[in-house]
């Protein structure tokens, strides 16, 4: 199991780092009147544009709010400081929060004010499965962006809500992912795919798209085939299931912050788009 996230100055040298996660219960807030945020077919800040945490390239997932602040979702291990198998969140190292994090089509860089791998450490988790799957970080976005900002994701739409009920094999799901290794062709972005049931006691997905989740889409958003938010891309598995994605539950992963910070009132905000997926 390897993280997806990419580095820009390892990338350039030929090297990789990875990563994954996904979503299942928690809180969700209905957007508001559109024209409180800006327009999806303009607006700059959106679910699946690039942040980059001290060179490491991940995607954005879904924009959250608690009613002062806005934010863009990250993976956890976008700010690790170890190699791409560090992937026990309650022992690898990483970047401290208030660390800025660079986002595509900000004006101001975003700062990172939670991170699940800081929280656990700092909690004393012990439980194996939340250790390995809970990989959620949280960006503020700048004030002076905030207008610039829309919450639905690119192509699919939605999100419709929030999952709680996780996925069954066989079970359609939705990504959209934006790695630079794609070259910029857009259209390589949105995948559908299918699970192959949950683990971890429910802490993650395990999912095939007609292309897996490459370095740089770490942190991306999945959806369900109701365009509910169902979690965060985090790792790229090698066996058993050769190819498939890692997905961390974003319901456990919202409830974690929750209970753990001083974030508690951090919400998912549905999007302004209507759900288009998934396709025939």
């Amino acid at each position: 199991m390897r993280r997806l996230v990419s580095r820009r100055t390892a990338w350039l040298a030929g090297g990789v780092f990875s990563a994954a996660l996904i979503a299942s219960s928690g809180t969700v807030a209905a957007a508001p009147a559109v024209s409180a945020w800006a327009p999806a077919d303009s607006a700059t800040v959106h679910p699946g544009v690039m942040t980059y945490t001290e060179g490491a390239q991940c995607t954005a997932n879904f924009v959250f709010r608690d009613g002062v602040d806005v934010f863009l979702g990250q993976a956890a291990h976008c700010s690790g400081t170890g190699g791409s198998t560090a992937t026990d969140g309650c022992e690898s190292g990483s970047l401290p929060l208030g660390t800025k994090v660079e986002i595509e089509g900000a004006s101001e860089p975003g700062t990172m004010v939670y991170n699940s791998w800081l929280a656990m450490q700092e909690s004393g988790e012990t439980d194996p499965d939340t250790c390995a799957y809970n990989d959620f970080a949280l960006v503020r976005i700048d004030p002076a962006d905030v207008d610039r900002v829309n919450p639905s994701v690119p192509f699919w739409g939605g999100p419709a809500g929030l999952n709680t009920e996780g996925t069954a094999a066989g079970d359609t799901v939705l990504s959209y992912g934006n790695s630079s290794l794609r070259g910029g062709i857009t259209q390589l972005s949105p995948k559908q795919g299918t699970s192959i049931g949950d683990s971890g006691g429910g802490w993650s997905h395990q999912a095939y798209t007609a292309t897996p989740g490459i370095p740089g889409d770490s942190g991306s958003a999945f959806l369900d085939d109701q365009g509910q938010a169902l979690g965060v891309l985090s790792t790229l598995t090698v066996l058993p299931t050769a190819g498939s994605n890692g997905v961390g539950d974003l319901g456990r992963e919202l409830a974690y912050l929750q209970n753990h910070s001083a974030y508690g009132g951090v919400e998912l905000v549905a999007g302004t788009e209507p759900f288009r997926g998934p396709l025939p």
